[in-house]
Formats: structure tokens, C-alpha cells, sequence
């Protein structure tokens, strides 16, 4: 059968320039991301996301991420980025999560032979509003470029999640297929390098994710 008023989120992650913020918005893509976490590529300040933050188009949100920051860290960016979504990828429990009186995402790294059932999930964070599968390892960060076996993913979840992970144009048809994620998270998959967003990439994507939605399934 075919799927109806059913439409898969997209977010754009890791951006750096006002330029790629403005594409993602003329695109419709729901959410861009800016990177706080110390040692990546795509790291920028609370300055410098506060003026990227200017080039976002009206109604697309902003998520800020984060792997183990300090908690005046995140407070700062709260206060000049004024994210709709916070995101954890590292081993911040629900009580630091919530303590920004902001919505937040708890990723949950996939990588190596990470198991994870939903009901742990949700006992350890039980204030998420969703989770965010990764194929990165646990204490390492995303935006690697490389997928994992999305039949891992535990079943049963009451939360919404969101697929992440080596998400490219030639294989973001399949993933949406395979999982039926709440959305797709994207960084290396429309880059030409790390923080530099290709526009063709970008538009390949988003054109390949409406195409799944309107996919027949079984």
C-alpha cells in the first residue's frame, strides 16, 4: 500500500556557513544542527551560531549538540543560540539532559556491537523526547560518514527516533524503508569536506527522502 500524510523530518547537521543554513531552509528542511563538541571538525561557538542562527528560514528549527560539555557551556549556548532541541552524544544522564529546561534528544551509539533495548532506554531517560541512533561508539562522536545495521535498532520504542549514521542520497530511500524513522539526520553524507555543505548533495537528498514518503510498503 501507500503511505499517506506521512513525512519524514530531515535535519541538517554540523552547519558553519550562513550561505548552506539558507540553502537547508529553501530546501524545507526542518532542522539544522550546530556542533559544541570539543574535538570536532564542526565545532563553532555560541557567537559564531548566533549569527548562523540569522540565516535560518522562519519555522525551521534549531538543535544544538553536544558530547560532554560543561555545564556552563551549555547554559551559554542556550542563551545566545536559543536551540528549540538539545542534543547529547555522550554520557550525560537525564538529570544534567533536563536541567536546561530545553527539549532534548539522547543519542545512542551504535557502533561496534552496541546492544540496546527500549526499555532501558527509556528507564535512563525517561524525559527524552526521542533518541537519535548513530553509528558512532560509545564516547566517540558522530559525522563519521559510516552507517550500521539499522535491523538493530530496538523495537518497541514510545519515543520518536531519529536514523543518523552514514545517511547518504544513494541509501536514505532504503533506511526510511527499513526503519520508518521520525527523521534523518544528516552531516558528512552533503558535505564536500567536514562543516563545508554541497549544495547538490543536499538537494539530492531532500528530493530522495520525499521520494520514500511517497513509497508503496507492504
Amino acid at each position: 500500500m501507500t503511505r499517506t500524510l506521512y513525512r519524514t523530518r530531515i535535519k541538517f547537521c554540523g552547519m558553519t556557513r550562513p550561505g548552506d543554513v539558507r540553502l537547508a531552509g529553501e530546501l524545507g528542511v526542518d532542522a539544522v544542527g550546530f556542533v559544541f563538541a570539543a574535538g570536532s571538525p564542526r565545532r563553532v561557538t555560541a557567537a559564531e551560531a548566533r549569527q548562523l542562527r540569522l540565516a535560518m528560514a522562519p519555522m525551521v528549527s534549531a538543535v544544538a549538540l553536544f558530547r560532554d560539555n560543561p555545564v556552563e557551556e551549555v547554559r551559554e549556548v542556550v542563551r545566545q543560540v536559543r536551540p528549540a532541541l538539545l542534543q547529547f552524544h555522550g554520557d550525560e544522564d537525564d538529570a544534567f539532559c533536563r536541567t536546561f529546561r530545553v527539549p532534548y534528544m539522547k543519542a545512542v551509539p551504535m557502533g561496534g556491537d552496541a546492544q540496546w533495548d527500549a526499555r532501558t532506554l527509556q528507564q535512563n531517560w525517561p524525559n527524552a523526547a526521542g533518541f537519535l541512533f548513530d553509528s558512532h561508539g560509545k564516547g566517540g562522536a558522530g559525522g563519521t560518514g559510516h552507517a550500521f545495521d539499522w535491523s538493530r535498532i530496538p523495537t518497541g520504542l514510545h519515543r520518536p527516533f531519529v536514523l543518523a549514521g552514514g545517511i547518504t542520497a544513494d541509501n536514505v530511500h532504503d533506511a526510511i524503508l527499513s526503519t520508518l524513522p521520525w527523521a534523518v539526520d544528516v552531516a558528512s553524507g552533503i558535505e564536500a569536506s567536514p562543516g563545508i555543505k554541497d549544495g547538490e548533495k543536499m538537494r539530492r537528498l531532500v528530493a530522495e527522502v520525499r521520494k520514500a514518503d511517497c513509497a508503496e510498503i507492504d
